[in-house]
């Protein structure tokens, strides 16, 4: 096959029909440049925090610390932690796994620091719809205030590998 050069008057400008769904493309693309921007500002549906930059294994000692300081008991193996309210929590992501279980109380604030010690997991809360990108090598801080009570699970929506199936967590809110 080789490279020809076009023939004249090859370009026919659109008309009609054509011209017309052009015309509303260019419309709609305009729309959405405009709302994506207002809808993150005043949508009040993106979670923006802070991140900062961690290696692992700070992330991992800042969460065993956490854990020594406010373990309650344990589910299937997982500590579950209660820290008071206002305080920091931490929660570790790691294939396949999120460690610990959070006990939080209703009504009340919490700082979530969230990060994964391996791959880029997604973090969403199951039946509320909050997700949110886990990157290895960043604290990423949210702020959570739970205002209804029950066990909601947390679920990687970022596919990482064989047993990403498994990777759920549980988030325990108490009156």
């Amino acid at each position: 096959m080789s490279i020809q050069t076009l023939q004249e008057g090859w370009f026919k400008a659109p008309v009609g029909a054509e011209r017309a769904w052009i015309g509303i493309a260019f419309a709609w693309c305009m729309v959405m440049t405009v709302a994506m921007p207002y809808w993150h500002f005043y949508g009040k549906q993106n979670a923006t925090g802070e991140s900062y930059r961690v290696t692992p294994i700070e992330y991992t000692q800042r969460v065993a610390k956490f854990i020594e300081t406010y373990q309650t008991g344990e589910i299937s193996g997982f500590p579950i932690v209660e820290p008071p309210p206002g305080a920091d929590a931490y929660l570790q992501a790691q294939m396949w796994k999120w460690t610990p279980v959070l006990k939080l109380k209703k009504g009340q604030s919490y700082r979530l620091h969230i990060s994964s010690l391996d791959l880029n997991h997604g973090f969403s809360i199951q039946p509320v719809n909050m997700s949110f990108q886990v990157l290895p090598g960043y604290d990423h801080v949210l702020t959570l205030t739970p205002t209804s009570a029950g066990e909601f699970s947390i679920v990687c929506n970022e596919f990482c590998g064989i047993g990403h199936h498994l990777m759920t967590g549980r988030i325990l809110v108490t009156e």
